[in-house]
């Protein structure tokens, strides 16, 4: 079974992004061994100038770069990386799985972005939108297309 591995930035305290993560986890469980790995986010000044900005990108990078086994195939989101649709990205991780990548792990940024060296880590970056998402929401769509790209690799019906 594929180890799905999604490395985030901060807390969630909200319980209605709690309870749609819990949901999702719940259908996934079915399908991957799913760990969802939090590390701790920095302040953020306001205003804060871009050496500052850097400096906290680092902190952070470095605390997920620990939280990243040796063999996982990285996916870092990011607004400049690939976009798939569903389809698209259901037989991208199925070609991953028959390639042997069975741990994958998705790695979500905090208010900032991602770190140079998280990036120089990755194997690819994937992007959901040219918009940006609060990290919170972001979670939760990723696990819902998660979830979508094991129906589809499946065969079983869901909503289009």
């Amino acid at each position: 079974m594929t180890e799905i591995n999604v490395v985030c930035v901060g807390r969630i305290k909200e319980k209605y992004w709690n309870d749609a993560i819990s949901e999702y986890s719940k259908r996934l469980s079915r399908y991957c061994k799913l760990n969802i790995i939090e590390v701790s986010d920095e302040k953020t000044p306001d205003n804060a100038p871009e050496a500052i900005e850097l400096q906290i990108k680092d902190k952070e990078g470095e605390r997920i770069l620990k939280k990243i086994s040796d063999n996982a195939y990285v996916i870092a989101l990011a607004i400049d990386g690939k976009k798939y649709t569903s389809t698209a990205l259901s037989n991208h991780v199925k070609e991953l799985e028959v390639r042997g990548k069975s741990n994958i792990t998705f790695v979500i940024g905090g208010s900032l972005g991602l770190s140079s060296k998280v990036f120089e880590r990755s194997s690819e970056k994937l992007s959901f939108s040219d918009m940006t998402y609060p990290h919170q929401m972001m979670r939760v769509i990723l696990l819902e297309q998660i979830y979508r790209c094991y129906k589809i690799s499946n065969g079983e019906p869901y909503h289009k």
